[in-house]
Order: structure tokens, then C-alpha cells, then sequence
């Protein structure tokens, strides 16, 4: 940082007057935060192994023909210090001081909010704001400019479907995302109360319908609209990543972005109707069995995804059909039952059960739905939907249809919904007459 105003005069620049080189030989440009022409400078890498990470400081001078940039120096904390400059670019996001990722988790010691073998979310009180701050360990090395860069598009990246990322720490071999505080419950609690089964927030079709919506055009949103072109995949999707908002009971859907600033994924988004899945004759091996690690969610894996560990926009896909079944049964994606005859458990999938209620009929397909609804929703738009959660399940990648078919259909089961609504409506207003005709 500056030490002195009297040091920092001395790096002003006039716009029409080349920039002075830097005395450093080690300081490089950094991409930009905006559409126009900004850099600073950074040095050394940002990577699992520990190594030292910079900090970049922008300071902007108000004067119109002028502007100042500090130079980059090492962190001693391997962290990410705080970016100035936020009052001229407000779609500049913050990249935080670890130390403040520290005071604000009372150096970790505080009740975490979720905590599971890959990661730790802490709610808590971050620069006067309420923030979930989630602890993610780095998949792959990430080069300072690739992490800044990422950060930037994704704080840019907004949607009603989605709860906003607003910076990023580093220290070591993890990465703090900070993500904006959303009051409500994750899907999973919202449709299986634990103290009472019987009972669900989402009790009537509208509501679940409404949910199936707000997923599916956040989904569509991650995988066509963001980053000017480049695919962005979630990685995810599961019924305990998004969140039932109170009261208006509409989804946001959770870590956007964990999967490119953890290095989850490179954004090697091919082209939907080339062949993801395996050529016939070909012969997969198993992840694992090379020592190469990926993290999933039983149930919620694709099958490809089981053999590849590659994460793409229709394993998205294929997550968010077991969401969608889920949604209209009320029932987990997976689950193991105790078997009384041979004492073993039996694996019971929402899928299976989805198709065999499919194949039954329509007298299956009532018996599957969430008893809970008492039978109060558009019997051939619930079908709809159940197929439609099915083709999202297929085994062959290719077959599933893109997000932005599966938003339109879900849209257009909405509005059917909407009108069915109208039209059973319970009766709200009648009078009664005692006299005489």
C-alpha cells in the first residue's frame, strides 16, 4: 500500500502522457473489472499449494484528469486484500481481507451453519452486511488473473433465481466465498419436515409449480446468460441448495459459481448436440480408480458424471429432473429402507418409483404424487411435469433437453396452472337468503 499522499502524487498519471513502467520487474497487467480499458497489477500465483497471493488496490482520484494506481506487494496472511474503488464501479465486487473472513467467523470457532466432508458455511456479520461466508479447498491451481476475472463476472451476474456472490478471500489451500444472507428454508426442509411429515409450507400445486419455475430459468440463466457467451455450469443442483424464500415462497438457487472458483470446471461447455456420453464399444473406467477425486451427491449424479467426474450443463440437468420429481412426490431422490425378510436394505430412487408410476398409468401417477395435495392440482399438467422430469433423467446425456426448452415448457405448464387456479377457485364470497320466494 502507499506509505505517504507524497509518494502516491508522484505515480499520477496525465491521460495524455505514457504511464510510467513499474520499477518492479515482476508486476503484470491484470484483466480488467469492467468493459473499459482499467488494469492493476498483480505478482505470483494463486494455487492449492499455499503459495503467496497478491493484493491489488485500486485507488481512484476524483480529479477528472487524473487517476492513480498503487502498486501490488506480497500478503503475508495468503490472502486477497480489499479492493478500493467501489463508489465509481458499483458492479465491482469485494475481495476481502482473510482477516476479516477470521473476525467475522470468530476465527472459525463459531456455530457453523452447514458443515460437511467439502466444505463449512458460516452466517455472520461482514462489513455491517449479513453474509453466508462458505469455505471451499481449491480443486486445481488458479492463476490470480483466471480467480479475479471469474469474480468479477459472477458479482456482474444477477437473477431473481439467484442468490448474489459478493467477493472472495483466499488463504491457502481455500477459497472464502462470501454470498448475500437469504431468509428461509432449503427445499429438502421445506417439503420433509422432520418433527412433522404431514406438514409442508408447500401445500398447494401453485407454490410447487412456482418453484419448479424459479429453478429452471435460474438454471437457464447460469448456462446461456452469463459471461458474455461462456457457459457457466453449477455443478450443485440439489434440493438442499435451494432456498424457499419466506414468505413470498419463491426459490433462489445457492453457490453460483462455487464450481469455476473452486476449479471445479474449465468452462469447456462443447456444444449440446455433440456426443457427451461414451461412443459404443467404448469402455469407461471409473473415477477413482486413477486417483482422480470428485465430490457429488448421491442421487443427484448423472451417470456419465459417475464414470468422467466431468461436470457439464446436462449433468445440470439431469440434477435439476431428479429436483423436479422430487418436488411434485414430496419424497427424497434417494433413500435405503430396511427389508424384513432378508434384513438387508433395499435402495429406493424417486426415478424408479417416478417411471413405475408412469407406466401404471394414470391411477399410478395419483398414487405417487405427494398425498399432501389432496389430489388439488391440474392432473394433466402434473403429467407433464413428471415426464418432463424424466427426460431430464435420461441415461444418455444426449437425449436430455437443454435449460432453455425445459424453461419454456415449465413456463407454459405455469400459466395452464395459473388457469386452472381461476377456475377451481374455492368460493370466497356468498350470501345467504331466509326469505320467502
Amino acid at each position: 500500500m502507499c506509505k505517504s499522499k507524497k509518494k502516491l502524487s508522484k505515480e499520477v498519471m496525465e491521460p495524455q502522457q505514457k504511464p510510467r513502467r513499474s520499477s518492479s520487474s515482476s508486476t503484470k497487467k491484470l484483466s480488467s473489472f469492467t468493459d473499459q480499458s482499467l488494469s492493476s497489477t498483480s505478482q505470483n500465483l494463486i494455487s492449492p499449494n499455499g503459495s503467496t497471493t497478491s493484493f491489488i488496490i485500486n485507488n481512484f482520484n476524483n480529479n477528472k484528469n487524473s487517476q492513480s494506481w498503487a502498486s501490488s506487494s506480497k500478503s503475508s496472511h495468503h490472502s486477497l486484500s480489499s479492493l478500493k474503488g467501489a463508489l465509481l464501479f458499483p458492479e465491482q465486487p469485494h475481495i476481502y481481507n482473510f482477516s476479516e473472513i477470521r473476525s467475522a467467523t470468530q476465527n472459525f470457532l463459531k456455530d457453523p451453519l452447514s458443515s460437511s466432508s467439502t466444505s463449512t458455511s458460516w452466517c455472520c456479520l461482514l462489513r455491517d452486511q449479513n453474509v453466508v461466508v462458505i469455505q471451499r479447498k481449491f480443486r486445481r491451481k488458479m492463476d490470480t488473473d483466471e480467480l479475479i476475472e471469474h469474480v468479477a463476472m459472477i458479482c456482474r451476474s444477477h437473477h431473481s433465481s439467484l442468490i448474489p456472490l459478493k467477493g472472495a478471500s483466499v488463504s491457502g489451500n481455500y477459497i472464502y466465498l462470501v454470498y448475500e444472507y437469504t431468509q428461509g428454508v432449503n427445499l429438502s426442509e421445506a417439503l420433509r419436515n422432520r418433527r412433522n411429515p404431514n406438514f409442508t409450507v408447500l401445500s398447494n400445486w401453485i407454490s410447487r409449480i412456482q418453484i419448479a419455475s424459479d429453478i429452471a430459468h435460474g438454471l437457464d440463466y447460469i448456462h446461456h446468460s452469463t459471461g458474455l457467451g461462456l457457459g457457466f455450469v453449477h455443478n450443485h443442483i440439489k434440493s438442499t441448495s435451494i432456498i424457499i424464500t419466506e414468505p413470498s415462497l419463491h426459490a433462489k438457487i445457492c453457490h453460483f459459481g462455487t464450481a469455476e472458483l473452486c476449479g471445479e470446471t474449465r468452462n469447456e461447455i462443447k456444444d449440446p448436440s455433440s456426443e457427451i456420453g461414451p461412443k459404443k464399444g467404448t469402455e469407461l473406467k471409473k473415477c477413482g480408480s486413477k486417483g482422480l477425486k470428485f465430490e457429488g451427491t448421491r442421487g443427484y449424479m448423472a451417470p456419465e458424471f459417475q464414470w468422467t467426474g466431468m461436470a457439464t450443463v446436462k449433468s445440470d440437468v439431469y440434477a435439476f429432473g431428479v429436483v423436479v420429481l422430487e418436488l411434485i412426490s414430496g419424497k427424497e431422490a434417494v433413500k435405503y429402507e430396511v427389508d424384513e425378510e432378508s434384513g438387508g436394505y433395499t435402495r429406493i430412487s424417486v426415478i424408479e418409483t417416478a417411471a413405475k408410476a408412469v407406466d401404471n398409468g394414470g391411477t399410478g401417477l395419483r398414487g405417487w404424487v405427494d398425498r399432501r395435495l389432496k389430489d388439488s392440482y391440474p392432473v394433466d399438467v402434473a403429467e407433464k411435469l413428471v415426464h418432463l422430469g424424466l427426460d431430464c433423467v435420461e441415461t444418455n446425456p444426449n437425449n436430455r433437453p437443454d435449460m432453455g426448452r425445459v424453461t419454456g415448457r415449465i413456463s407454459q405448464m405455469y400459466l395452464e396452472s395459473k388457469t386452472w387456479a381461476e377456475k377451481f377457485a374455492p368460493l370466497t364470497d356468498f350470501t345467504v337468503s331466509l326469505g320467502p320466494r
